[in-house]
């Protein structure tokens, strides 16, 4: 995947989502987690899985590192960002700063591992009598040479805060497209747009001239949609085609569900559906030219910064796990909500 061609290039997604940098990639997680017990445990059995690494999907969904509820209990990060995206289901987060949330329902996490992090995602099925079904998107970006240790912090960005551009196509289809971070000009002629969340004061995306965009675009059937240029020269951007029934013309080509389409994000790219939905994830940002040295959580530039993360990691523990277990479960009924290290708490608009 180069980007490199004026009109576009198609290519096969495989495992984790390929992304150019300086994005590493995105995860889509997709589980069709069935109803929970009064621990917010599968209520299916889960005796024959390989519980602490139950990647399989076997029934539609994982345990991935859980034991008792799915998720991935406590871990550290060194050196890049996380943004994720959640369209259905609940997340509970805990790290070693102290902070600690509930979030889901459209909401987006941002978290800045910098000089270094330890945290929790657990899935909780909160529903006892129904299905929990679980989507969202985990996207890491690095951060540069100059940033790998700046100090970490998340922040919450409550769905009904982010922008969302809804209009129809001249064939009746409407097109939705949420704008998570980057900027959105809605008319050319005036440079009219919307404003998307700021993002995180200590990230890449912080920084205009990165050129950093993450979008949902969600067609109907007979929609069209242009996505704007790119304000920064130079840029690059990605779309992912995902969800069962996604087909979509973008540009002059034909993108289903499991392939991506990276072109140059300078001239504005058209999207359109005919008699099938699509759904979109798209990336963009100018290329980040530094080396990549990455090896499971740490994201740095040498091999010696690697072994320098795991050294330090095992030295302090990234400041400890102040928390009496490693996957921290929120009570049923807490709700979405934050509380941040310095006490701070938050809550969105019901």
């Amino acid at each position: 995947m180069s980007a490199s061609a004026p009109h576009g290039e198609v290519f096969n997604l495989t495992g984790p989502w390929p992304g150019l940098a300086p994005f590493l990639f995105a995860n889509h997680h997709l589980d069709h987690y069935p109803a929970g017990t009064a621990q917010m445990a599968p209520v299916e059995s889960v005796a024959d899985r390989p519980l602490g690494r139950d990647f399989g999907n076997p029934a539609g969904w994982n345990m991935y590192h859980g034991q008792s509820v799915p998720g991935f209990p406590a871990h550290p990060h060194r050196g890049f960002e996380t943004i994720t995206i959640v369209r259905s289901g609940w997340v509970d987060h805990a790290d070693s700063l102290g902070a600690t949330a509930r979030f889901g329902a459209g909401d987006v996490q941002w978290l800045t591992a910098g000089s270094g992090i330890v945290h929790s995602e657990m899935f909780p099925l909160v529903s006892t009598e129904h299905a929990n079904p679980l989507e969202l998107f985990q996207i890491w970006l690095n951060l540069p040479a100059a940033a790998k240790q700046v100090e970490p912090d998340f922040h919450m960005y409550w769905s009904a805060d982010i922008p969302k551009i809804r209009s129809i196509g001249p064939d009746g289809g409407a097109a939705t497209v949420t704008v998570i971070t980057g900027d959105y000009t809605t008319r050319r002629d005036t440079g009219a747009g919307v404003d998307a969340p700021a993002p995180p004061p200590r990230s890449l995306a912080a920084d205009p001239a990165a050129g950093i965009a993450v979008w949902l675009v969600d067609l109907a059937p007979d929609a069209e949609v242009e996505l704007p240029a790119a304000s920064v020269p130079g840029t690059r951007r990605v779309l992912y085609a995902y969800g069962a029934h996604t087909r979509a013309q973008i540009e002059d080509s034909v993108v289903t569900s499991g392939q991506g389409y990276a072109c140059l994000g300078d001239d504005p790219t058209l999207v359109v559906t005919e008699d099938r939905p699509a759904q979109l994830l798209m990336l963009q940002a100018l290329p980040l030219d530094e080396p990549v040295a990455a090896r499971g959580p740490f994201v740095m530039n040498t091999e010696p910064e690697l072994a320098q993360a795991f050294a330090d990691y095992q030295r302090t523990g990234f400041g400890g796990w102040p928390w009496d277990r490693p996957d921290v479960v929120h009570p049923r009924e807490a709700g979405r909500f934050a509380r941040h290290a310095d006490g701070r708490t938050e809550q969105p608009e019901r």
